[in-house]
């Protein structure tokens, strides 16, 4: 299962594991763009913020024969604005997206997970859950709490066969957020990778067994970098370098 299935990273992931034989089914809010990802992707269009979605989606689940070996939470979202300018309101609609709705459907989803053991669950965080940046701290902290969280619940799960892992990308060029002031300078298009990437990475979370993976791989640097040297990264980021 891959959410967030109807663009970006989710569509090269659902994709990706459709070709190497895996039953896909997709989630996210748009019907049309779900199923126009190919054979072996069955299109689950649902609001995984509405109250009945877990039990929706655990319900498709069971229609296609009720075992779940990979259930990537990739769905997210982003507001971008101060906190003085968003406030609660901003946090909250962020972790709505983010964070509840991940940990509703891993809920739901986890006895499947359990029965079909050894199986995995790949969530999607951000290098931005490692560091924060300025007019990013909702989404930094819904990402914060998405990698804490994996990291917990990994240990917590090791024992009953679902493996646990976690993928941190950097710039990624995506609808939601194409960076086209990085691509558009070859001084900076290095830093921003791609969706297909994150897929592959997903797969080494997941399958590959691998606990965490930075994308591109030198974004593992900038949380090292904060510790070693926490003036400069932040004077670094709070002037808009990174």
């Amino acid at each position: 299962m891959v959410t967030g299935a109807s663009s970006g990273i989710g569509a090269a992931t659902a994709q990706l594991l459709a070709r190497q034989g895996w039953r896909v089914v997709a989630v996210a809010r748009r019907a049309e763009r779900l199923e126009a990802l190919g054979d072996g992707v069955v299109a689950l269009p649902v609001d995984l913020t509405a109250p009945d979605a877990p039990q929706r989606v655990r319900e498709a689940v069971d229609r296609e024969g009720g075992q779940l070996a990979l259930l990537v939470n990739n769905a997210g979202a982003e507001w971008r604005s101060t906190f003085a300018e968003g406030g609660y309101d901003n946090v909250r609609r962020t972790m709505d997206v983010n964070f509840d709705a991940v940990v509703r459907l891993t809920e739901a989803l986890l006895p499947h997970l359990r029965a079909a053991a050894p199986s995995s669950i790949v969530n999607v965080s951000s290098v931005a859950g490692r560091v924060g940046r300025p007019r990013n701290s909702a989404y930094a902290a819904s990402k914060f709490a998405l990698a804490g969280w994996s990291e917990a619940v990994g240990i917590e799960e090791e024992g009953h066969g679902v493996h646990v892992g976690v993928v941190l990308p950097g710039f990624i060029s995506t609808e939601g957020f194409p960076h086209q002031r990085l691509r558009s300078s070859a001084r900076t298009r290095w830093v921003v990778s791609t969706p297909e990437k994150v897929a592959g990475a997903i797969l080494s979370a997941g399958p590959g067994g691998k606990r965490e993976v930075y994308v591109p791989r030198f974004y593992g640097l900038v949380p090292k970098l904060r510790h070693v040297v926490p003036g400069l990264t932040r004077r670094t980021i709070g002037a808009g370098r990174f």
